[in-house]
């Protein structure tokens, strides 16, 4: 929507951004609640020597071959649906749901010697997209149904920017991924 104006976008519809973390003049950081709304955090390091090489190469002489596209979003969607309906075990949601809660502060899940170093923990997004995620890494992996393990995969990628570190943590030098990775320990 713009103003007073809404208007329908094609399906799938989906959102890739990226983020420099070292320039952050002139930028301003997204608040709590839009950095909630991705699914993932994925941080990707500098390329290799040879990636670098290729990437190099493809952009700075004539104009290359157009992209092959590698799925249609008609088929997109059917992976989707398919994610959706693919069965996960009471004991998974409820794993996913009590590591989402254990970042809160406060909760019965907390562990108070982890959760002072937390401002905010992560809402029930996150423990919705742990299990959407658990389940695609599944199918990925050819299975029918997302393991433990699977949630403890993306948990990193699901959790990490939606946990506010205090201060005290700041100066410590201790980040979300830091608390996360002791939670799975």
């Amino acid at each position: 929507s713009s103003g007073n104006t809404t208007r329908p976008l094609d399906l799938p519809f989906i959102v890739m951004a990226t983020q420099n973390p070292i320039e952050q003049e002139g930028t301003y950081p997204l608040p709590e609640a839009q950095l909630d709304r991705f699914m993932l955090y994925i941080n990707i390091d500098y390329p290799s020597y040879e990636e670098e090489l290729t990437i190099v190469q493809s952009t700075t002489g004539a104009a290359g071959e157009e992209p092959i596209p590698m799925l249609s979003a008609e088929k997109i969607l059917q992976y989707q649906a398919a994610i959706r309906t693919m069965p996960v075990s009471q004991h998974i949601l409820e794993y996913a749901v009590k590591l989402a809660r254990s970042t809160r502060p406060g909760t019965p899940e907390s562990k108070p010697e982890i959760t002072k170093w937390i401002n905010w923990g992560a809402g029930p997004r996150a423990s919705q997209y742990l299990v959407l995620a658990a389940k695609a890494r599944a199918a990925l992996d050819g299975r029918l149904t997302p393991s433990e393990e699977d949630i403890r995969a993306v948990a990193l990628p699901v959790l990490t920017h939606r946990v506010l570190v205090s201060f005290a943590a700041e100066a410590e030098g201790i980040k979300p991924a830091d608390i996360i990775q002791q939670l799975l320990s």
